[in-house]
């Protein structure tokens, strides 16, 4: 029996281009889970979104003396250009600034407010006198007060990852003018999340298959207790607050763009000729996954499922399997010294599967990983080239010159042809058991074991000698390899889904993998291959040292 499945991905602030880290963190491990359980034959609804609003697409566009408009859309295409070159496939990737957007939010909001799960208060608001007006919390920084980092935004710790306002830093700052603002009261409206400890607190010790460092963040935070939140800031770029007195002010951000997983997917509801298709995905026995990276725990594992609660009637996340972070080179990623590893970029020079292996299997789904080009250049050259690449490779030539293209007849498989096709099965068993469980790298770990074994397999058979002694032995052989590529095909879609459907056609298929589904099927005798090319190609060496000058300065 088929099951539904919910991927919500983080929002990605369209304030600057995508690094590494947006992919490792967040979309690479969204669109594995996506693609696998389409192969498994499930249905999957995977929707996120350019976050248009907020305070880093307003500082960028002052910076740069446009409007937040034009900031938004030129790195929202560019987005989208991005996706389709790495192949990310979302079903519905859009913005927060459409009209079926900002309608859900507001909805939201006002059920909100009439379950009585809002309120209105005054709070400190810092003002600056040099820009004469008051400061949303990005426009500030200062020393955290948990680890006493001094770049501390004024919602959120980068360091730490925890919330803060900015009335608890020290040092306080304008990020625009670096004069110290003062604090003056402004009016906003709270989301009662204090009043939700109990529920919360209830429903996170049920979530025994969470990642640990996902459960222990969000439990710390429940010790810490649960503040109200403001959930209203003031300024003029974003949702409009639906309430009278409040023409000036906007719907925080980090309250309107989770609601876009909502609204994303209503909107494509709309897309299908079906307003109410959205709601399998919410209402009944579907399962919600959230992929995002450890700094925005906080708002999925407890301030978006308070929301739904307040709001009821819509499912609670199954599973926020949120990664750590990747470093690069051994340091901290650093997009304002250019410490950074840009998508698009990248996209330019080599090839999507590449990048995409090199960060799956070493996802930093526990702990922080750290991305080197000398590391990237051995996966692909040793692993993808050497290993699997050149399996495929060889035995597929082979068959073209010894067996006229053709799948070969064969008769009764000897007992190491049947193990190691027994050990594809399984292998394809085990991984689907790690994929169900959101863990890739030791997901794409067994894939290439596989591959490994095979090449063994291989080089113990030597079809090239034994063609010419045994013509049936290097048969035996070439179809065991041939089959055995089928379940590589399948166990590694999810993860290279370019390479495994160009190796799909070479094996003889028409159409794509995901309509073969998740098995380990031997191929037919007699099968037509077609002609192969390299599935990867070899780098060369010297790419280390152009790929480190242009990485930024150093300290």
């Amino acid at each position: 029996m088929s099951e539904r499945i919910l991927i919500g991905v983080a929002w990605p602030y369209a304030n600057g281009p995508l690094h590494l880290g947006h992919i490792t963190g967040a979309y690479l491990p969204a669109d594995i889970f996506a693609r696998y359980h389409r192969l498994k034959g499930n249905e999957v609804l995977m929707v996120s979104g350019s976050d248009q609003h907020g305070t880093p697409v307003t500082i960028r566009a002052e910076q740069e003396g446009v409007t937040p408009q034009q900031v938004a859309d030129k790195y929202h295409r560019q987005f989208v250009d991005c996706w389709s070159k790495l192949g990310i496939s979302f079903d519905l990737y859009t913005t927060t600034d459409t009209p079926n957007h900002i309608e859900v939010a507001q909805d939201i909001f006002l059920t909100l407010l009439k379950n009585g799960h809002l309120y209105k208060d005054r709070m400190l608001q810092a003002y600056c006198p040099q820009c004469q007006r008051f400061l949303p919390d990005r426009y500030v920084e200062g020393t955290c007060p948990h680890c006493a980092c001094d770049r501390a935004r004024g919602d959120e710790c980068d360091e730490c990852g925890k919330p803060v306002s900015p009335s608890e830093l020290e040092g306080l700052r304008c990020v625009l003018c670096s004069t110290a603002p003062r604090f003056e009261y402004s009016e906003h409206f709270f989301l009662r999340l204090s009043a939700f400890q109990d529920r919360l607190t209830e429903w996170i010790e049920k979530q025994t298959h969470w990642r640990r460092n996902v459960l222990g963040s969000a439990r710390n935070f429940l010790n810490e207790g649960l503040r109200d939140r403001a959930i209203t800031r003031d300024m003029d770029w974003g949702i409009p607050v639906p309430q009278p007195g409040f023409e000036c002010k906007r719907l925080y951000v980090w309250f309107e763009n989770v609601i876009g997983y909502l609204s994303a997917s209503k909107e494509w509801a709309r897309s299908q000729g079906d307003d109410t298709a959205w709601q399998p995905f919410w209402q009944r026995d579907a399962r919600s996954y959230y992929f995002l990276g450890k700094d925005n725990i906080f708002f999925h594992a407890l301030s978006w499922p308070a929301t739904l609660m307040g709001y009821g009637g819509l499912n609670l996340p199954y599973d926020v399997p949120a990664n750590e972070f990747l470093t690069i080179e051994g340091r901290k990623l650093s997009t304002s010294r250019n410490w950074a590893i840009w998508l698009d970029d990248y996209l330019e020079r080599y090839d999507p599967d590449a990048l995409r292996y090199a960060l799956a299997v070493n996802m930093p789904e526990t702990g922080d990983s750290d991305f080197s080009w000398r590391e990237f250049l051995r996966r692909n050259n040793n692993e993808l080239v050497a290993t699997y690449g050149n399996l495929a490779h060889r035995v597929l030539t082979f068959a073209h010159r010894h067996f006229d293209g053709l799948v070969p007849s064969v008769g009764e498989l000897d007992e190491r042809s049947q193990y190691l096709l027994g050990e594809a099965e399984a292998t394809l068993g085990r991984i689907d058991k790690l994929l169900y469980r959101c863990e890739f790298k030791a997901s794409v770990k067994e894939a290439m074991s596989l591959a490994h074994e095979a090449n063994r397999y291989l080089d113990e058979k030597a079809p090239w000698k034994t063609i010419k002694t045994d013509r049936e032995a290097s048969a035996r052989s070439v179809y065991t390899i041939l089959s055995l590529l089928t379940a590589l095909r399948t166990a590694l879609y999810p993860f290279l889904p370019s390479s495994s459907e160009r190796l799909h056609s070479y094996l003889g298929f028409d159409g794509s993998v995901k309509e073969q589904g998740w098995n380990a099927q031997c191929l037919p005798p007699g099968q037509k291959l077609r002609q192969p090319e390299p599935l990867f190609i070899k780098l060369d060496e010297e790419i280390v040292a152009k790929e480190m000058d242009r990485l930024g300065s150093s300290d």
